[in-house]
């Protein structure tokens, strides 16, 4: 098995946090690794993430699991459970903020074949966590008090 990780204390509630993360469309505008995301970020859905790090290659994912605005979980790979990946995105609340963590881990029966091909994802990880803080801590000083 294989597993990237990336983790960023965010002073943002966690609802906030959460609506950045399911509007897909607009990961373009903060996120530098993804070139397009289509798809419906919600129980049940299905995602086609395409990446600056594999261009012009489509990754289909299933969203697996919807917990707003704690986790969500996005499922991809090989039928039969040869070769998964398994994205977890989770919102831990603190006294200021959230701690976000991304996480992704692969498996299967193919996984020893495969995984040496697998680029080494951490930077990615790294840029996603720390330009989704920047993001909705931006978007947290442009709100006004009601």
């Amino acid at each position: 098995m294989k597993s990237f990780s990336a983790s960023v204390q965010i002073q943002a509630p966690p609802d906030a946090v959460w609506s950045i993360l399911i509007d897909g469309a607009r990961w373009t505008e903060w996120n530098p690794t993804v070139e397009k995301v289509d798809g419906r970020i919600a129980p049940g859905g299905r995602v086609t993430v395409m990446t600056r790090q594999a261009p012009g290659r489509a990754f289909p994912l299933r969203v697996t699991a919807f917990e707003p605005p704690r986790r969500m979980i996005w499922t991809g790979g090989m039928p039969l459970g040869l070769f998964t990946g398994v994205r977890t995105y989770r919102l831990e609340p603190t006294g200021s903020g959230v701690t976000f963590t991304m996480t992704e881990e692969f498996s299967g029966l193919l996984a020893r074949f495969i995984l040496p091909s697998i680029p080494d994802l951490q930077p990615a990880f790294e840029a996603f966590a720390a330009a989704l803080k920047q993001r909705a801590e931006r978007d947290q000083g442009t709100r006004r008090p009601s």
